[in-house]
């Protein structure tokens, strides 16, 4: 008995020892793992605190040229400016990346498409691919540093400023004999009356949403992209003929809704109600927006780009219409920086598309008379702060040609008398004038004579006055037809007499009914009110006889004679600086 309880015993205190021996192994094993998390917990304190830590780079990489050579490759070259980032964090090098319009960080990126060691020349040398899939021509480059984690950019973003290098065609620019210009109808007999008008420039409006279609089938970049032919079929014939009569032919771009082509607006854009947008920004923020925009640029300025063209050739391209103004360019409400922005980024996207097309092309941007005045920052912007900032924003990035596209209509519409336009107080004849139109016309050019404003050769940016008319029918007092031809008649004389003024086009060749029931009658021709949905031509103006002589030698002072009483002057010379005809005054 006594054995068996002491056998009994020894077995507990076994298991008992068994027991506190697997507790002491478990007490270790816990203790070694909170040790060691701690150690990992102290490391990552350690890595987060050295990543808070990192010191921004300190170096910036100047671009100053980035152009096409050989018409195969893209070089990029620039200065280093500040010193080099701490080793202990960055490496010896630095790293070019291409960007897509579309692409705006680095960030998850590691396809960096060249290398320099640090201290080597600021120089790259990369493929163009002009033609292929992997087409370089409308993209920016960019210069990085690597931390072993991520890529940093320390330069400007700069892009191709000699697409023109690669053109297909390098026709000269085609200069008309005289200023006067008109947005013309496209009917034959409309066309017909153009040319007896001796219509120098003239100006056709292509949206996007009216081209695009079915019946041409377009090959870009290893896509195929369709085309209205029947549309297409129409515009060819205008510009052809127009062509053929010797015309400079201006083409507006504008971006129309459809339902269709969601990718054609801007990221987040619904389509909006009349009174708040009639055209839409173009979108090159997605790849698919760029690359369709950039398709149908390429497919318009090979079709038009060429004096041998069988579809007639275009001269000028105006992208958008009254930028300052979102009504006509709506991306939704943003800041002036973003928009302008955002708006720039397809311009370049146009831009190079037609340049590299058509070497002598003009490309411009529009803005209406609203120099500093009736903007509300979000939606609608000064004229002028539009002009600074675009052109503020391309120099970083790189020079392009820009011309301005300008519409400076009496203010209020509804009355023709410009001259009187003072009475308002928005017109003054400085750069701090609320409006900028005819009456102070010189302020837009003399701002553009300032050395930022000016083209990479040094020039005066190329303007053209592409969109004004003058009713003829007053909102206070009816018909005011004999006005409308002494502010023609007025305003031709102010833009010939300026030599940096262009084009002068008139917005109407007849009355639009739409307009008209606004008192805006700006047409040469009179319209069938009876037709509120279409543009029918009845009866002539007196101002169409006034615009037909106004750039005839033999003509024109004779003809304009008898309205200088309605503007209360004796002499055109008396109230326009360097006219053109003062040596034929009497």
């Amino acid at each position: 008995m006594i054995e068996d309880v002491k056998k009994g015993r020894d077995w507990r205190q076994k298991k008992l020892n068994t027991k506190k021996k697997y507790l002491n192994w478990k007490y270790w094993l816990s203790l070694c793992c909170l040790v060691v998390l701690a150690a990992f917990t102290g490391i990552a304190g350690t890595i987060q605190a050295r990543a808070e830590e990192k010191p921004a780079p300190t170096e910036f990489a100047h671009i100053t040229s980035c152009t096409v050579e050989n018409g195969k490759q893209v070089s990029i070259k620039g200065q280093m400016e500040g010193t080099w980032s701490d080793s202990a964090y960055y490496d010896n090098y630095l790293y070019l990346f291409e960007m897509k319009p579309y692409q705006r960080s680095l960030k998850g990126r590691t396809d960096y498409c060249a290398w320099i060691t640090k201290g080597d020349a600021l120089s790259f040398q990369v493929p163009l691919n002009l033609g292929t899939d992997q087409d370089a021509l409308c993209s920016s480059y960019v210069v990085a540093v690597y931390d072993g984690n991520e890529y940093t950019v320390v330069s400007n973003e700069a892009y191709i400023t000699n697409p023109e290098s690669v053109a297909k065609y390098t026709d000269a620019y085609k200069s008309a004999q005289t200023k006067k210009g008109l947005l013309i109808q496209t009917t034959p007999a409309m066309l017909s009356d153009a040319f007896s008008l001796g219509v120098n420039h003239v100006i056709v409006n292509i949206p996007f949403n009216h081209i695009l279609g079915s019946g041409i089938d377009y090959q870009f970049d290893g896509k195929t992209y369709h085309f209205s032919k029947d549309v297409m079929a129409v515009y060819d014939d205008t510009i052809r003929r127009m062509s053929e009569k010797d015309m400079t032919v201006t083409a507006v771009i504008l971006n129309g809704w459809s339902d269709s082509t969601p990718h054609l607006y801007y990221p987040g854009v619904t389509k909006q109600p009349a009174s708040r947008a009639n055209y839409y920004g173009f979108n090159v923020a997605t790849q698919e927006g760029y690359e369709t925009v950039r398709a149908i640029a390429s497919f318009l300025a090979d079709r038009y780009g060429s004096l041998k063209s069988p579809y007639g050739r275009v001269s000028n391209w105006v992208i958008g219409n009254e930028i300052n103004n979102q009504l006509w360019n709506y991306m939704g409400p943003m800041s002036l920086d973003k928009y302008v922005e955002e708006y720039q980024r397809a311009f370049r996207v146009f831009y190079t598309a037609i340049k590299s097309t058509s070497a002598n092309s003009r490309v411009f941007f529009s803005t209406d008379y609203n120099w500093n005045y009736d903007a509300d920052g979000s939606l609608k912007y000064n004229a002028k702060d539009v002009i600074d900032t675009f052109n503020n924003k391309m120099i970083p990035g790189g020079s392009m040609d820009w011309g301005l596209a300008y519409h400076p209509y009496s203010i209020p519409l509804t009355e023709p008398e410009f001259w009187n336009d003072a009475e308002t107080g928005l017109i003054k004849n400085d750069a701090s004038s609320p409006v900028v139109n005819m009456l102070n016309l010189n302020v837009l050019t003399d701002y553009l004579q300032q050395a930022q404003l000016r083209n990479a050769s040094g020039a005066v940016r190329h303007v053209i006055l592409s969109e004004q008319g003058f009713t003829s029918k007053s909102a206070t007092r009816g018909t005011t037809e004999d006005l409308q031809a002494a502010a023609i008649a007025y305003a031709y004389y102010i833009a010939d007499s300026n030599p940096y003024i262009d084009a002068f086009i008139m917005s109407r060749q007849v009355d639009a009914p739409t307009e008209l029931a606004a008192s805006q009658a700006f047409g040469l021709w009179h319209c069938d009110e009876s037709k509120p949905n279409d543009i029918v031509a009845t009866k002539q103006k007196p101002s169409w006889i006034v615009y037909k002589n106004i750039d005839n030698k033999n003509a024109t002072l004779e003809t304009t004679e008898k309205y200088k009483a309605l503007i209360g002057i004796n002499k055109w010379s008396d109230v326009i600086p360097n006219f053109r005809w003062k040596s034929l005054e009497k």
